[in-house]
Formats: structure tokens, C-alpha cells, sequence
């Protein structure tokens, strides 16, 4: 957690990454992050994610731990009353591992928490749909300790709730990521269309897809919506990037900034991450924005962005209705397993093909620069002109002293 400056020593703030899997997890950490949110095998919104066994939930709280940052744990599901039996136990376990907060947005799931584990802290979900001072006030007084902001309100909304809500309250705010057409948490698009509900982290993302119109009567012709001749993705939304913008959300009384992802690859937690982190320190130094920073939230994004609505309703601004997936300017190249300096080389992961000759650039919390690959050498000794299996072990020239888990990347 930082501690800011000298105008203010009590302000704190905090950065709060995603960790979909014990790798993503690890760059988040390496790239600066705060605290974690993740999700175990059962009551999360993100099904598909690597999620956590209570064992690997264990390993994960002590290596956050170890670090002095805290780890957030999600149970953010709807719940049926046949929920409860399996869900008693399995609190009185995370609780026992020592996770630092619940993130619930059942009333049933609080009240029973508060009954059999009392002193774990619990941070309201976003799919509460907290959008006002009275609603946030309630929920603090039955015993939330943070709010997980609406993703629909604006700067000036959330000022006005934190100017009438207790200062011991806290609020959580998203700054990057993916947004959801819908209204946080009432989606039931996914659960009509396709049997797999939104609501209990199985959605299947009907919003991303491309649609076209036809007429009854007429099969196998099918009408553009827009003059774009690929269709149009009319649900889709592009996503939310604060960067340049979280000195209004700290003024507007936002503790801590949540960073979107835990469906996202490592690489993208680490860019995202390690931006924000840098945009931070920055900001409680009195420094201007680096644009720079920039960068790299391009290279690991796949859609437009949007500052949501913190500035007022996007309206088609906040939609992206010409096309899906971006195609990316620069790819993940490899990840950093060690370094050896003896011979100038570093051990790597492979994750995306790259040649003997190719620019690779360095992303790490520590290091800047980029370097031509000269030298590919697997394991075995045997010279390669090029890298194309993935999670290949390889050795690799490099000018720079990488330490574990820094990565690669190149341009396409």
C-alpha cells in the first residue's frame, strides 16, 4: 500500500490486480500490485478462470503474505438455499488460510458469513449494484467494510456517496478493463441464449458477438445492421482505461483502483499492472503523466477503450459495433526464467514464435530497452534460426540482466 505525501500522510491507496491463475498471479505481485483478487473452485463469477483449490488458495495467501499485501478472495455467485451447506465449510476454510476479504454480493451470503466467521472482512461486489450513498450505507452497517462501486456511476456520483457515507467505509472503484453492456450484475442475456448463466460465472458472452438481421421467410439471407460489411457487433463495449484520469477518482474518494481481468493472460495482468503501478507513483510524486505508459496497455488490449461513465453516459462512444478482436501490434514473445550471466544469456519460456533477427523489447518493473535476437539455443545445445513451439525452454542472447518473470514481447 502507498503512502502518500507530504500534503496528505493518511491517504492511501491501494492497486488491486486480478489473478486468474498462480502465474498471473506471480506477475502481479512482480509488477506491483497491492493486493490480489481471485477466485476458488466454487461461488465465483469467473467459471472458466484457473481458479484455486484451498490448496493452492493456501500457497497463494502465503506468498501474498510474505510480500505484506493482502489477497481478496471472490464468492460473488447467486446463491440457492441448497448453497449454503457446502458454502459453511468452505468459508470456515478460507477463513482458517487467512484470506484478507470475501467479495460477496449475496445479502443471504453476508448475513451468513457475519454468523459463522466474524471477523473476516467482507468488500461488496460490484454486482450489487451499489450506486448511492444510502445503499452503500446500509451495507456498511451490516457489515460491509468496502464497496465495490457500479461500474455506471460517474466522478461526480461517487463523490456525492463518499461526502454522506462513514468515513470508515472504503470504496473500490474499476479503472481498467472489460465492461459489461448490461447493468452490473442484471445481465441474463448469456443464461437465455445459451443455458449458461452470467450470474453464476458462467457467462457466455453474447455481448461480444457479431449480429446480423434477416427477414422471415427469406433463409440464408442475412442483412448488415451497419454499412460495415463484416456486421456489427451492436452489444459490444469497448473497455474502461483510467490511467490519465485516477487523480479525479482519488479526489472523488476512491482508496482503491481495480484492474479487470482474471480470464487475461499473465502478460496482459503484468502490462496492465506495471502501468498503472508506474501512473500511481507518479501521480503521489506530483509528476505529470508519462504517455508512455500508454504503450503497453495498447500492445495487451483487444478492443478500443473508454473512460465508461465517470465522465457522464458514453452512449455510442462506449460501443465498439465494427469489430471484435483487435489485431495486436506487438505479441507476448517469452517469459523470463532466469539469467545467466556468465555466458549473456537468459533462460526462457517460449509463447509466441520469433526469429533470429527479430526486436524484442523488455517489460519489466525495473528495466527499459530492447535488443535483436542473435543467438536461440535449446536445452540440448542445438542452434535454432527460430522459436516456434510454445513454452519451449530456450536460451537466448540479451544485453540486459532480466531477473524471473520479466517478459518479452515483439512487434508484428
Amino acid at each position: 500500500m502507498i503512502t502518500a505525501t507530504k500534503n496528505d500522510p493518511n491517504l492511501k491507496i491501494e492497486l488491486l490486480a486480478p489473478a486468474g491463475s498462480d502465474e498471473s498471479l506471480r506477475s502481479a505481485l512482480k509488477f506491483g500490485a497491492d493486493a490480489v483478487y481471485l477466485g476458488g473452485t466454487n461461488f465465483g463469477l469467473r467459471a472458466f478462470a484457473q481458479n484455486f483449490d484451498i490448496q493452492q488458495l493456501n500457497d497463494a495467501v502465503s506468498l501474498v503474505h510474505s510480500q505484506n499485501k493482502k489477497i481478496y478472495l471472490t464468492a460473488n455467485a447467486a446463491f440457492y438455499d441448497e448453497d449454503f451447506k457446502k458454502f459453511e465449510s468452505y468459508v470456515k476454510e478460507v477463513e482458517a488460510i487467512g484470506v484478507d476479504a470475501l467479495i460477496v454480493s449475496d445479502p443471504g451470503a453476508i448475513s451468513f458469513i457475519k454468523d459463522i466467521a466474524p471477523d473476516i472482512q467482507i468488500h461488496l461486489s460490484t454486482q450489487a449494484n451499489t450506486t448511492n450513498s444510502k445503499s452503500a450505507s446500509f451495507w456498511h452497517k451490516n457489515g460491509v467494510k468496502r464497496i465495490v462501486l457500479a461500474r455506471e456511476m460517474s466522478i461526480e456520483q461517487i463523490k456525492r456517496l463518499r461526502e454522506n457515507t462513514p468515513e470508515t467505509l472504503d470504496l473500490e472503484a474499476f479503472v481498467h478493463g472489460a465492461m459489461c453492456i448490461s447493468y452490473s450484475g442484471r445481465c441474463l442475456l448469456s443464461s437465455v441464449l445459451t443455458g449458461r448463466s452470467g450470474n453464476l460465472g458462467e457467462c457466455a458472452q453474447p455481448c461480444r458477438w457479431e449480429y446480423y438481421l434477416y427477414e422471415k421467410g427469406y433463409p440464408g439471407q442475412y442483412f448488415p445492421i451497419s454499412e460495415d460489411e463484416r456486421g456489427t457487433y451492436i452489444l459490444n463495449s469497448k473497455d474502461l482505461m483510467m490511467i490519465e484520469h485516477l487523480g479525479k477518482l482519488l479526489n472523488a474518494g476512491v482508496s482503491s483502483f481495480k484492474i479487470e481481468g482474471r480470464m487475461k493472460s499473465a502478460y496482459y495482468v503484468a502490462c496492465t499492472v506495471g502501468a498503472y503501478r508506474r501512473a500511481i507513483d507518479d501521480m503521489l510524486n506530483g509528476k505529470e503523466f508519462d504517455k508512455s505508459l500508454l504503450e503497453n496497455l495498447y500492445d495487451s488490449g483487444t478492443r478500443d477503450f473508454t473512460t465508461g461513465f465517470y465522465f457522464g453516459n458514453p452512449y455510442l462512444k462506449g460501443q465498439q459495433t465494427e469489430r471484435d478482436i483487435a489485431i495486436p501490434n506487438q505479441l507476448f514473445a517469452a517469459k523470463v526464467l532466469e539469467y545467466d550471466s556468465e555466458n549473456g544469456l537468459v533462460k526462457i519460456e517460449q509463447r509466441n514464435k520469433f526469429l533470429v533477427g527479430d526486436t524484442l523489447a523488455v517489460i519489466s518493473p525495473n528495466i527499459t530497452g530492447k535488443f535483436i535476437v542473435e543467438t536461440i539455443k535449446t536445452e540440448d545445445g542445438i542452434f535454432l534460426d527460430a522459436a516456434p513451439h510454445p513454452k519451449q525452454i530456450l536460451y537466448i542472447n540479451c544485453p540486459f540482466k532480466l531477473n524471473d518473470g520479466d517478459l518479452l514481447k515483439k512487434s508484428v
